[in-house]
């Protein structure tokens, strides 16, 4: 992409976090001619941002083939939690009854190898500086006099995006009340580890080297030390070695004799919402949709499922194969999602406060939490395990993500994850529907006879009955549940998955 070349290409990503990398691999998996835009000139990113991943998250890696990656570099611990109130879901039916952590730099770094072996273009040192949609696609302008054209654009460009901004889409929402600063800082005396109570709230220091033994983290000798410490009000502008020696002062009394910080950014507890995530050909995902304050984690999880809730709907509908009405089914499906997290982290923000009424009301909530209902309802939520979208009413599995059952099949053993490696959709008979015909969507849609291990048990609702047969999207989610019959089954495939073949 050099001089006044005009690239073109079915889809145009901007921005190479974790939901635009995996969303670039969700559309090649499905054939599509997707490239990446990103500002940064290479995939350097400052070891202080934040990092770690859901067990949802780990699942729909999982259903790509590529979670064993993510597991070999992390460590593997119950990090669910409200307001730093630890929720255990250990004993939840998922093949990860955990979280990872794992640092962004990395999940990103393991997200672009992925891409790149799907051969993806990441045409890197780019900034979008504005685009005109019309009928059939839009024309990007990039800095230094690039072009490109592509049918559809995805903003995913984070809580700033130029993408959203330029497509004149709303985000409204509540200005921030508080501000942290992280940063990887350098210092004479050694800060406490850990995390702290201070006048300000709380304070954290670690190293970016740790391991996790029996639920505890153990620092290892030498390395960057990462400080997240609340600001005495709340910043504005980027964030200088001053900010944080104010920052330090307030809430421990000291600077440890801060001597220089590789690395800072601020966070807040603002929390904003697009109105829309679709404005004709123009689409957001990630932080480009919703940001709110990072408590809880939970917002690289959600846009790395916002990635793959749009991804094999936006390559349908690039396609051809269905009509362009599918896109508006991920903001009416994600758009909730995100809402709800902007809720909870608001309520966590509050909850976390410095005060004596903020601290009484927190001691309430964690006695509350360590009761079972409590802990499995908010587990769930938080781990993302409970997501279901609106399919209308039926069995408790429409809508939801679908257990990784084991199965016996023709072929053999298999898991159901194993069964979206390539971001197909399946119908799993299980046998009692008397053979299911699904001929006019056979191109589409992989039909699999099979005997499912169970129990059939969901997070937080507990055991379901066991269907006769389920027809599974690509993101996971399933989309019929069947009694018996092919009751509905045509009209789930069509709205899903395009009119039957003739």
């Amino acid at each position: 992409m050099n001089g006044a070349r005009r690239n073109s290409h079915s889809v145009a990503i901007v921005g190479a976090g974790p939901t635009g990398l995996m969303l670039a691999g969700e559309l090649a998996l499905a054939g599509i001619d997707v490239a990446v835009v990103e500002r940064r000139a290479d995939r350097a990113l400052d070891g202080a941002r934040a990092g770690g991943l859901h067990a949802r998250t780990l699942e729909v890696l999982d259903q790509r083939g590529i979670v064993e990656r993510f597991l070999a570099e992390g460590q593997v611990a119950q990090v669910a939690g409200f307001a730093s109130i630890r929720l255990d879901i250990g004993d939840f039916p998922t093949r990860h009854p955990y979280g990872l952590a794992l640092w962004q730099q990395h999940i990103e770094r393991l997200l672009a190898a992925w891409v790149d072996e799907l051969a993806v273009p990441v045409h890197r040192g780019r900034e979008v500086v504005g685009f005109a949609q019309d009928a059939a696609g839009v024309d990007v302008a990039l800095s230094g006099g690039a072009t490109l054209r592509a049918d559809y654009l995805v903003g995913c460009d984070g809580g700033r995006s130029t993408v959203r901004k330029r497509a004149g889409i709303e985000f409204p929402g509540w200005d921030a009340a508080t501000s942290h600063l992280i940063a990887q800082v350098e210092t004479s005396e050694p800060p406490p580890l850990g995390v702290h109570r201070g006048p300000l709230g709380t304070y954290a220091f670690g190293k970016l080297e740790y391991e996790i033994r029996g639920g505890e983290i153990r620092y290892k000798d030498g390395g960057a030390i990462r400080a997240t410490v609340p600001e005495p009000r709340v910043g504005r502008g980027e964030p200088t070695l001053e900010d944080l020696r104010a920052a330090l002062l307030a809430s421990c009394g000291t600077d440890y004799g801060l001597r220089s910080a590789a690395s800072i950014s601020r966070f807040t507890d603002m929390a904003r919402q697009a109105a829309t995530y679709r404005k004709g050909r123009v689409l957001l995902a990630g932080d480009a949709a919703h940001v709110h304050s990072p408590v809880g984690g939970q917002g690289l999880n959600t846009g790395v499922q916002d990635a793959v809730n749009l991804g094999w709907k936006l390559a349908q509908v690039v396609k051809r194969i269905s009509p362009e009405r599918l896109l508006d089914t991920y903001h009416a499906e994600r758009h909730p999602v995100a809402a709800r997290v902007l809720r909870n982290a608001l309520a966590q923000a509050a909850l976390l406060r410095a005060d004596e009424r903020s601290e009484a009301l927190r001691g309430v909530v964690s006695e509350l939490l360590a009761l079972e209902e409590p802990r499995k309802h908010y587990g769930a939520m938080m781990s993302g395990l409970d997501i279901r979208y609106d399919l209308g009413e039926g069995h408790p599995l429409l809508g939801r993500r679908m257990p990784d059952l084991d199965l016996a099949t023709a072929d053999g053993p298999r898991r159901v994850y194993t069964l979206l490696h390539a971001a197909r959709p399946v119908l799993l008979d299980f046998g009692a529907s008397g053979g299911l015909d699904i001929a006019p969507w056979a191109d589409r849609v992989r039909r699999v006879g099979a005997t499912a291990a169970g129990p059939w048990e969901l997070p937080a609702i507990g055991p379901v009955a066991a269907p006769a047969a389920v027809l599974v999207r690509p993101d996971g989610h399933v989309a019929w549940v069947g009694d018996g019959t092919d009751r509905g089954l045509a009209d789930a495939l069509a709205t899903w998955f395009g009119p039957p073949a003739a």
